[in-house]
């Protein structure tokens, strides 16, 4: 079957079978109406309102005023509302099904939270309000510290960290700051090969040099060659715990002694505190720093590129340094910012800003309800049933697909997988592809790359054994026709909206501006 430069099928191939023949004449199958960009669909003679001309005035633009149409297309009223409502019908999200992206943690957003979050008193507030006026808000902001403190067993917090990378920058540069005030310049940042893949940018963004420490046979951190590499160069390790091949790191507290003897300090990324959450207490294994995403572990929009909002904690070591703006809140009550670059005594030794005002309020918001509806057990609840899943996932699959660290105990959060026992020419792709006509979204894939063909699964917490269930079935039945050589799965997905696109040049080479299409060169095709 041949395919345009949008991945629909230009014609029918004449396989009659359900998964290929699913080609009409108009695009649309069934009620999953094809959509064409809007500028295909519009015009720009066209308006669906009449609008009064403007009247000549003098340009102040001088050499900026636009000296050709803007080419935006025309549309009616009927015509905006269809066009964006079908593409919202096109999107996968989590409200609509079963998300199991592995070290993403996508989990249902209770409505309680966007309730609070959508209080006038808290939705419609403005950074640059005097701080008496906004009290409330920065109750939220410093009770939700006060949480994060106590569930990570750490001495302090930075609020204003608006992602995960944003915040293992943040620590990062922590740890460089408390080393230049010792006096000390160490260039190297260890990170090993189970980290997540932002760490080693996020270093190296920081000014530092980074290095591997290898994994052992079950998937963790090797102690022996990172306690060898150890010396008065090492500025710190980056570790994440649960590590991205779904394990707990047994020997945190051994690595944390080991490089604090050293003269460092250790970063951890937090992003799958999700699994660990009122469990286990970060501060107690000898971490200095770590991010939290709020929108894994405390339920908060995840995707689209925000919003996020990435708090770190931080240990007394290293929490004199953590950045500004902070709250306090004094024995009357009263709560104060602390924002400005000099404090004198109060915080002289900060990195400074990390963001222009105080954080994501709305995710401190729903953040915080979450905890609060949830209680302390309730968050330890939280992680129990995460890691039930995962390995409900897990050993429902091992007798069907490889998975390389099963026998290395139970996993955590997550499970992973390998393509190690596909029929030849069949790969992690076809098989991700192959659940979409299933009607799921794939995992990860592809990573952790320690694990050739690697899948990625985490069901979270929310998910019922009855949705799992049905995702298992779902996955067991492409995994058997990627290990039997069923060819139809390499031209899978046939029932979404776009076809298999080249994804590789569209992140390379992407196409930012529409231009009319060359009629001739379609003709001639």
């Amino acid at each position: 079957m041949s395919m345009n430069n949008m991945g629909r099928p230009t014609n029918i191939d004449g396989v009659a079978n359900d998964r290929t023949s699913a080609s009409t004449v108009t695009g649309n199958k069934a009620l999953m109406l094809k959509e064409a960009l809007i500028f295909e669909s519009g015009s720009p003679d066209r308006c669906g309102v009449d609008i009064a001309p403007a009247p000549e005035t003098e340009s102040r633009l001088g050499g900026l005023v636009r000296d050709a149409d803007i080419g935006l297309p025309g549309l009616s009223e009927p015509e905006t509302v269809r066009h964006y409502t079908r593409l919202s019908r096109q999107n996968y999200g989590i409200d609509l099904g079963f998300f199991p992206l592995g070290s993403c943690t996508m989990k249902h957003n209770p409505r309680l939270n966007e309730k609070m979050a959508r209080l006038p008193g808290f939705a419609d507030i403005h950074p640059m309000q005097p701080v008496h006026t906004v009290q409330g808000a920065l109750g939220v902001i410093n009770e939700l510290a006060v949480w994060l403190i106590k569930l990570t067993g750490m001495h302090g917090v930075a609020m204003t960290p608006k992602a995960g990378a944003h915040g293992e920058l943040c620590g990062i540069l922590c740890i460089k700051a408390a080393l230049e005030a010792r006096g000390e310049d160490r260039k190297i940042i260890l990170v090993p090969e189970s980290a997540h893949g932002t760490n080693p940018a996020s270093a190296a963004f920081a000014g530092f040099t980074v290095e591997d420490i290898p994994a052992n046979a079950d998937g963790r951190v090797d102690l022996a060659a990172l306690k060898a590499r150890l010396g008065p160069d090492v500025a710190g390790v980056m570790i994440t715990n649960p590590n991205t091949c779904g394990l707990f790191e047994r020997d945190m507290k051994a690595i944390s002694d080991a490089v604090h003897e050293a003269g460092g300090y250790v970063y951890c990324d937090g992003a799958n505190f999700n699994a660990i959450v009122g469990r286990v207490r970060p501060g107690d294994l000898g971490i200095d720093a770590m991010h939290i995403n709020l929108h894994k572990t405390f339920s908060t929009p995840h995707g689209g590129g925000g919003p996020g909002s990435g708090p770190v904690v931080l240990s007394e070591a290293l929490s004199p340094f953590g950045p500004l703006p902070f709250t306090e809140r004094y024995e009357d009550g009263h709560i104060t910012l602390v924002e400005e670059e000099t404090c004198g005594e109060r915080h002289p030794h900060s990195i400074g800003r990390m963001t222009a005002f105080h954080g994501q309020m709305g995710m401190f918001t729903r953040a915080l309800t979450y905890m609060l509806s949830h209680g302390a057990d309730g968050l330890r609840q939280v992680a129990e049933d995460a890691v039930l899943n995962a390995n409900y996932v897990l050993r429902s699959m091992e007798d069907l697909l490889d998975a390389p660290f099963a026998s290395a105990g139970p996993c955590m959060h997550e499970a992973l997988f390998s393509d190690k026992d596909f029929a030849e020419g069949f790969s992690t792709l076809d098989l991700a592809k192959g659940l979409i006509d299933e009607g799921f979204h794939p995992m990860t894939v592809y990573f952790p790359l320690v694990v050739h063909g690697a899948m990625l699964v985490e069901p979270t917490e929310t998910e019922s054994k009855a949705a799992i269930d049905e995702f298992i079935m779902a996955f067991r039945s492409v995994v058997e026709r990627a290990k039997a050589g069923d060819e139809a799965l390499h031209g899978a997905p046939y029932h979404a909206p776009l076809r298999r696109l080249d994804e590789t040049l569209a992140a390379r080479k992407p196409v930012l501006a529409w231009s009319e299409p060359d009629v001739t060169a379609e003709a001639a095709e």
